[in-house]
């Protein structure tokens, strides 16, 4: 007999075919009455299999008192409440490494397209404008600049060592100090004032929770730029709206926000702004990958061996 899961969220086609191969799958994100839905399966489900904000809070996991693990697909594990988790001995495990390289380009591109305002000068071109109003302004140049890396994880490293093949001055914070010849800053604010783009790429979570706010972004100033490839809610996102359209900094680009993917319609009238659909990892390598990934994990939980990737 199949062990019996939980899948919290829809996941990829693909990934979701090969849990059916080997578990009993049961969709909470199909069912009409959660409550009822989780009340039927509670004795029997044993792992959830979660995706993105589709997470697990400390209410879920008391619904399901034979539960032991957590999978996710993702890196970042801020939907998912660590603490009870840990208290209820249940073992979490994301898919980190597998996406790094993915969304480290996804970050440049980002960096790229809103200091050269590529999108922007396309529009121009598709309107029409190049024959008629001449050339598109002048924009800003990435050597030189300096590169302030909020979280200098595995991604952070990654985003880093690209921006200095681009010709990029490097600073960072993180939570601790790391054996690096990049200079560390001690606080956000020191960060963004020594800086001329702030890369923000630390995890979720109520630690970092609007940890760039208006001080932040005063530090950054009218010439510097934001560029958010973590999670929405690292940023105090009312804030930056109405610094972007006071021009009290000079740029965003954004490939997450509050409350995705229903995100605040004032975004779409900024022209100083890159916008993007949460894509950081989204590649069929790289989807199919963190898909595995998330299987393998459960696989080993039932073999009743160790995990691959823990989260502790």
């Amino acid at each position: 007999m199949k062990p019996e899961i939980i899948v919290t969220g829809r996941l990829l086609p693909r990934t979701q075919e090969a849990l059916d191969r080997i578990f009993t799958c049961h969709k909470l994100y199909e069912a009409a009455d959660h409550l009822a839905f989780l009340r039927q399966h509670a004795q029997q489900v044993r792992a959830l299999a979660t995706f993105g904000a589709s997470g697990a809070d400390a209410a879920l996991m008391d619904q399901l008192p034979k539960l032991e693990i957590i999978s996710n697909f993702g890196v970042g594990v801020d939907a998912i409440d660590l603490a009870a988790a840990a208290k209820r001995r249940i073992i979490v495990t994301n898919t980190p490494e597998v996406l790094t390289e993915c969304v480290a380009d996804t970050a440049m591109a980002l960096v790229l397209a809103t200091l050269r305002r590529l999108p922007q000068s396309e529009n121009y071109l598709r309107a029409g404008q190049w024959g008629t109003r001449g050339a598109y302004p002048l924009t800003t140049s990435l050597g030189g600049k300096t590169l302030g890396v909020l979280g200098l994880g595995r991604i952070g490293e990654a985003i880093a060592k690209r921006a200095e093949a681009f010709g990029m001055k490097l600073r960072y914070h993180n939570r601790s100090r790391k054996n690096l010849a990049w200079p560390y800053e001690p606080d956000v604010v020191s960060l963004a004032k020594n800086s001329d783009v702030l890369l923000v790429a630390a995890p979720g979570g109520p630690q970092t929770q609007r940890i760039v706010n208006a001080a932040v972004l005063d530090a950054l100033g009218p010439q510097g730029f934001v560029v958010n490839i973590a999670r929405g809610s690292l940023i105090d996102e009312p804030a930056l709206l109405r610094y972007l359209r006071e021009g009290r900094i000079a740029g965003a680009g954004l490939d997450v926000f509050d409350n995705e993917p229903k995100i605040d319609p004032a975004w779409f009238s900024l022209d100083n702004a890159v916008l993007l659909p949460h894509v950081g990892s989204a590649t069929e390598e790289t989807r199919t990958a963190m898909g595995a990934l998330q299987v393998e994990n459960l696989q080993l939980h039932f073999a009743g061996k160790p995990v691959k990737t823990p989260v502790t």
